[in-house]
């Protein structure tokens, strides 16, 4: 059977760059599990793979769609599908990458995606409510409906909430329900990284400093230009928001930084629910007692005897 290599953890423990390296050692390809990649144009607030690192190592799921276009969960199931049969096909190795809990474990587990068409109209409504400061309000309309999607969603995951309750009244029943899980097409290794909280803070205060000098206000500013509004989903991630803000004369940019700095560390803590240490299905790395080299060699042996 095919395999597939999975890599997963919080934002700044080092995924993208050890897949990178695993990729190259062991003849693979890489299949993004970001929610926020899928997106054109939005290269330096969602760390993106760089054109050179895109060159030495085939992506997939990047730059899919515009940040004014709608991309469902199951349309990425579908796309991660179709990119890692394409790559067992040729023989290679697929890496599934990121920090996108819903998407990493769509795959994984094949969950099985309520076919339940988007309500515009109603969708609307509660995207207005919530931009009024009713987003607490459909959070706690959701964990009274479906208690156990409620403990899956992020409570500032908006989008998420809104599509929950939108399934609740289109199907007249739990998305939690609804959704179900099947076997994948191929095994599956999965590895995570991680580290002290503090050490993931440093690391990623590091990351958000570089990509203010990369250009991060500029890269907003130029969306912004091309008519790509404050109220889409896409434009709602972690950076753009507050960058929005200070392009408007809402936020020092300092402020901006610094909140874009605390709401990374906030996601780091929420992709630990999503991943969880104690997961017997995960090898998990300390990144502070193994250096990438060591981790490197042993997957590779790993790989190799296995093969």
């Amino acid at each position: 059977m095919n395999r597939l290599l999975a890599v997963v953890g919080p934002t700044g423990a080092g995924k993208s760059r050890l897949a990178l390296r695993l990729a190259k050692a062991l003849d693979g390809e890489i299949v993004s599990a970001d929610s926020r990649q899928v997106y054109r144009h939005m290269n330096i607030g969602t760390a993106k793979p760089t054109t050179e690192e895109q060159a030495l190592v085939p992506h997939h799921l990047i730059d899919v769609v515009n940040p004014d276009e709608d991309f469902s969960l199951a349309q990425y199931q579908q796309l991660a599908y179709k990119a890692i049969e394409d790559i067992h096909r040729r023989h290679k190795l697929a890496l599934l990458v990121g920090g996108s809990g819903l998407y990493v474990w769509s795959v994984l587990e094949a969950w099985k995606i309520p076919a339940v068409a988007p309500d515009p109209e109603f969708r609307r409504h509660l995207e207005t409510k919530a931009a009024g400061g009713g987003e607490d309000e459909l959070y706690q309309e959701l964990a009274r409906l479906d208690p156990v999607a409620a403990q899956r969603i992020d409570p500032r995951n908006v989008r998420r909430t809104i599509r929950a309750l939108e399934v609740h009244r289109s199907a007249e029943l739990p998305i939690s329900r609804l959704q179900g899980k099947a076997v994948p097409s191929f095994n599956t290794l999965i590895i995570g990284l991680t580290a002290e909280r503090q050490e993931l803070y440093r690391r990623i205060d590091l990351r958000v400093d570089e990509m203010i000098k990369r250009g991060l206000v500029d890269e907003v500013k130029h969306l912004m230009e091309r008519g790509y509004n404050a109220s889409l989903p896409a434009m709602s991630g972690i950076g753009y928001k507050q960058i929005i803000l200070f392009l408007k004369g809402e936020m020092p940019l300092a402020d901006a930084v610094q909140q874009t700095k605390f709401e990374t560390h906030r996601l780091a803590r929420h992709q630990y629910s999503w991943f969880r240490l104690k997961d017997v299905r995960i090898g998990w790395f300390d990144i502070q007692k193994e250096k990438e080299a060591k981790i490197l060699a042993r997957l590779k042996k790993s790989y190799q005897e296995q093969a």
